[in-house]
């Protein structure tokens, strides 16, 4: 009996589970970026080298993703997408749910942060292979001419989850003694994170596979040995990959997620006003990231990309500069050009980077270059960033960051193939 062609599309239902999944990750992220104090005081004890030393901690254990995106890579391109992204959320709720529940510094001394420091570990291992893997399911499951737009859904859900954790810390903080938030409350942030983790994987377990997965299984072209396969057949792929993803991770860590930090020390601004803008930073992200992703759809990846990238290298330098020294309104208009900025990268990026890749080996190569570029791109950038302002004494070097990687991509941009109107999903011709 001939066997049924592989779904074109995915259903509607299945594409909101798997972009909405995002919320998770990026609500842990925010989670322990802005609870690191109280963190600190739990974990490590009083002090300023504890803050030190749980900020230390998180950094390390964002080396792990890379690891995480290779070995989850492996599985949703060996055995499907499904099957990776319901592993990598079980991974996420029990990590979620074991920090909620850990002994503090007070009850166990020193092993307190070391656990603190494993479960970091696992929980960036899990997330290492989390966004690569969404960003395919949906392209993959994505109408052709729609792949730009359902692709974005992901990024602009990461913000959703972003300012849920800001939500839920403020109102924390707020409603709570400093006593009782040491003492307990801590958890109840986490425990809201296991439970949401939870009920996504719950939500995973209905979903379909991916139609991509599917053709390769019908036509036995699944590779067993998925990362030798994409490091013999798309290494040119893997550099275009890296060059759109340094681009939106730098744009992303350094023109977001520094900002308030950027804003209460080199800015001047106090902490209340740095996350009112950092906040509303969010908030553009998420309407400019699904009207890119569009945009991207009508008129291609590489003029759009070619776009934001020359943006990044003309006016990062120039909106740092309004954020230090201008009024409020003008530290509100250079907040909120970088994120549109940013967001606009992230949303094209997530479809273009994906499309480099067929759908054999896609998730390893996402692995490989996307997730490669996020490790030094992202998560390193802002401690450099806050370092070479001390050395240097130059407080614009962040925008001088974002545009020196902007004109450095930005060969590899105009020189690439475009993606956006190949409706097999196939890979660029010159490979």
């Amino acid at each position: 009996m001939q066997q049924p062609p592989p779904r074109v599309a995915l259903s509607r239902t299945s594409l909101a589970v798997a972009a909405c999944s995002t919320i998770i990750e990026w609500y842990d992220f925010t989670l322990c970026l802005y609870f690191a104090t109280v963190l600190s005081r739990v974990f490590f004890g009083p002090g300023a080298a504890s803050l030190l030393t749980a900020l230390g901690g998180f950094a390390v254990s964002y080396l792990m993703r890379p690891l995480g995106a290779l070995f989850f890579g492996h599985i949703g391109d060996r055995y499907g997408r499904r099957r990776m992204m319901l592993l990598s959320m079980a991974l996420m709720t029990g990590a979620m749910l074991a920090t909620a529940l850990l002994p503090t510094h007070a009850q166990l001394g020193a092993l307190a942060g070391w656990l603190l420091l494993v479960l970091r570990c696992l929980m960036a291992f899990s997330v290492g292979g989390e966004y690569t893997g969404v960003v395919a399911y949906l392209l993959e499951g994505a109408q052709p001419g729609r792949r730009g737009l359902v692709t974005s859904l992901a990024a602009a859900a990461s913000e959703v989850g972003a300012l849920l954790a800001v939500g839920v810390c403020a109102l924390l903080v707020y409603s709570l003694p400093t006593a009782s938030v040491d003492t307990w409350g801590w958890r109840l942030p986490f425990l809201l994170g296991a439970g949401l983790a939870g009920g996504v994987w719950l939500a995973r377990s209905t979903m379909q596979e991916s139609p991509d997965f599917e053709r390769q299984q019908a036509a036995g072209t699944v590779p067993t040995a998925p990362l030798r396969h994409t490091l013999r057949h798309h290494r040119p792929a893997i550099v275009r990959t890296f060059s759109i993803s340094a681009l939106g991770s730098i744009t992303y860590y350094v023109g977001i997620t520094y900002v308030p930090t950027f804003l209460a020390t080199t800015g001047q601004r106090g902490e209340g006003e740095a996350l009112g803008l950092s906040t509303i930073a969010a908030v553009v992200v998420i309407l400019v990231t699904p009207f890119v992703g569009l945009l991207s759809d009508r008129l291609g990846r590489k003029p759009v990309l070619a776009a934001l990238a020359g943006a990044s290298t003309l006016l990062p330098i120039t909106l740092f500069s309004l954020m230090r020294g201008g009024s409020v309104l003008q530290a509100v208009v250079g907040a909120v050009v970088l994120a549109a900025v940013a967001g606009g990268v992230s949303a094209v990026g997530a479809a273009a980077t994906a499309e480099q890749f067929p759908g054999e080996g896609r998730l390893s190569g996402l692995a490989l270059g996307a997730t490669a570029a996020t490790a030094v791109f992202g998560g390193l950038t802002p401690f450099v960033a806050e370092l070479l302002i001390a050395r240097t004494g130059w407080p614009l070097v962040p925008g001088a960051m974002i545009a020196l990687v902007g004109l450095l991509v930005l060969p590899v941009l105009l020189t690439m193939p475009e993606t956006a109107f190949t409706a097999d999903q196939q890979p660029p011709a010159a490979q």
